[in-house]
């Protein structure tokens, strides 16, 4: 009989003691004059490749590394491989010279470590309640993520990788392995669809259905600006580029302007459920690239109502998975975040908060 676990945002202190790095100066240099081969060990035995560049090349924009995995200039046991390669033991990977000239920046992560709620802590797993405007990890200019952060608190330990990812905006439920077998786990449990992750939100509109699966296709795009985008796939899109995505949306209430909704991921793709409820005419309430924008900037004055939004209204509540080592099945919840329940209440004052 398989043992569950619930746990909640008690009776765990937040993750860190010392503060982590507040000013980051980078000065003009070199990062790589020639080309070096690493060879894989057992810690990075599985790992996708760009992850990997991401952790050899500190303080390249992610962007380049694409753009260098992209033109070959990287190679795996002398060959060409794409981003999604995952790395075997004793490969040989070669990195070529990379130039960059970093221009002196001065960046205050908006988050200290030690304000990391945890949920669950072991030897296998952390688990933190990400609050919104944080990034998981750094890169197109934010130097320090949650992910460097809890390293740079925790020099000690030898192994710390990010399970999944939440948007920046998104604040909830962030799983975070200690171990490389715990990560290989719960990614295989991701892949076979055994973990089951649940998100609030509240959008524009009046939903009908109490129930409502939602099965759309994506597609990732750039901007003209170069800034990363995903739409609704149309038949006129390249097949391999196209992604299916399925999402589970169960009405928890509905007022005149807004209802507030459970979404369940079927499907992990980026952006997946502010593309779909977008499509569908209901936009998350904040949402800054795909939302109702004079909505936004409605909710962001403080008109005296109290119906003040400076935020997207995502919140990734529950995840529920296997532990990777013991077998027990862990329900971990992340409770709804100080401005968001303000803005509920203030919405309807009878309406019982999830």
């Amino acid at each position: 009989m398989v043992k569950k676990q619930i746990y909640r945002n008690s009776g765990l202190k937040s993750i860190g003691k010392s503060r982590a790095p507040g000013k980051e100066k980078i000065m003009p240099g070199i990062i790589s004059e020639h080309a070096v081969v690493k060879q894989v060990d057992e810690t990075a035995e599985g790992q996708r490749i760009d992850n990997f560049l991401v952790k050899a090349l500190k303080d390249i924009p992610r962007r380049h590394i694409y753009q260098l995995l992209r033109s070959g200039q990287v190679r795996v046991n002398s060959k060409r491989i794409n981003a999604s390669y995952r790395l075997l033991l004793n490969d040989k990977v070669r990195i070529p010279p990379v130039l960059k000239l970093a221009k002196p920046i001065s960046r205050q992560a908006p988050y200290r470590a030690e304000q990391f709620d945890a949920l669950y802590q072991d030897d296998h797993l952390l688990v933190i309640n990400k609050p919104a405007g944080t990034a998981v990890h750094g890169g197109s200019g934010i130097s320090y993520g949650v992910i460097e952060q809890l390293r740079k608190q925790h020099p000690d330990w030898k192994f710390l990788e990010l399970v999944h990812r939440l948007d920046r905006e998104t604040s909830g439920v962030l799983l975070l392995a200690r171990k490389r077998q715990a990560l290989l786990e719960l990614h295989k449990q991701i892949r076979e669809g055994t973990v089951r992750k649940h998100y609030l939100t509240l959008v524009r509109g009046e939903w009908k259905n109490s129930l409502q699966n939602i099965r759309l296709p994506l597609l990732k795009y750039l901007t003209a600006e170069g800034e990363r985008r995903v739409a609704i796939a149309t038949g006129r899109n390249d097949h391999d580029k196209v992604q299916q995505a399925h999402t589970l949306f169960a009405l928890q209430k509905t007022w005149e302007a807004f209802s507030l909704l459970d979404a369940e991921l079927k499907t992990g793709r980026t952006h997946q459920i502010r593309v779909h409820l977008a499509h569908l005419g209901f936009p998350i309430a904040g949402d800054d690239k795909y939302g109702d924008f004079g909505l936004n900037r409605q909710l962001q004055k403080d008109d005296g109502s109290g119906l003040v939004l400076r935020r997207m209204f995502l919140h990734a509540s529950v995840f529920i998975c296997t532990h990777p080592v013991t077998g027990e099945l862990l329900r971990l919840e992340a409770p709804l975040p100080d401005e968001l329940r303000m803005f509920l209440r203030n919405l309807d004052p009878y309406f019982k908060i999830p």
